[in-house]
């Protein structure tokens, strides 16, 4: 058992056997310049500026054998899978799902755009998780992936913090998973809803988890 001391509320207490990464939407629509983040007016600085922190806890995770689990959000090139009240949102965005974009359809499978980024690409034996929605654990396997592999604890990264990170960590909070959100590798396009978010997840003594910054995770792994 290894424990992140500096995490807040309190300590967190972890057995990296037990325990995955799970590295949420970082995809060229959300994270690289054209793309449906960018398109909708949002500064994708933030977004950005976590990719070398991933990087690190991707390497240190490999290295420790700690399961790594990739999400991107996306449809079927059809839309069959596309709620049309969230086709409709889109479409009133400016940007709408499956239309046309500098990096193909946008927010399609197996478009450019829906593609990881290249600097966070998963190796060959690591899990990706293709998700209709916000949350992971929606109309995915990935319940079944951590079940499988004895899965206890849950560390959370990528984007956006307010809204598919905290979904998926509300998803994994009612499924009874202990989770460790990252403040320093997650990341919002708005400072204030990253901010928000941070603070949701451990006020009233961590209603649905912890947080700390990814060198003291790094640090008790490597230990």
């Amino acid at each position: 058992m290894k424990t992140v001391r500096e995490a807040l509320p309190y300590a967190f207490d972890f057995d990296p056997v037990r325990t995955a990464l799970v590295v949420i939407d970082m995809q060229n629509d959300f994270c690289s310049a054209g793309g449906f983040g960018e398109k909708l007016g949002n500064d994708i600085t933030p977004t950005r500026a976590i990719i070398p922190v991933i990087q690190k806890l991707l390497q240190v995770a490999r290295d420790a054998g700690i399961l790594i689990v990739h999400t991107r959000e996306g449809h079927l090139p059809d839309l069959s899978d596309c709620p049309p009240a969230k086709l409709e949102r889109s479409k009133r965005m400016g940007a709408g799902i499956g239309d046309e974009g500098p990096m193909g359809r946008i927010l399609i499978r197996g478009e450019q755009g829906h593609a990881i980024v290249a600097e966070l690409a998963p190796l060959e034996d690591e899990a990706i998780i293709d998700k209709p929605g916000k949350g992971a654990f929606y109309k995915t396997e990935l319940e079944h992936l951590l079940e499988r592999n004895g899965i206890e604890s849950l560390v959370l990264c990528g984007v956006t913090t307010h809204v598919c990170v905290h979904t998926t960590l509300r998803e994994a909070n009612d499924r009874g998973y202990r989770c460790l959100v990252l403040e320093d590798a997650t990341a919002a396009f708005d400072q204030s809803d990253h901010q928000a978010a941070i603070h949701m997840v451990r006020q009233q003594g961590g209603i649905f988890g912890w947080t700390s910054g990814a060198e003291s995770l790094i640090a008790v792994i490597e230990r």
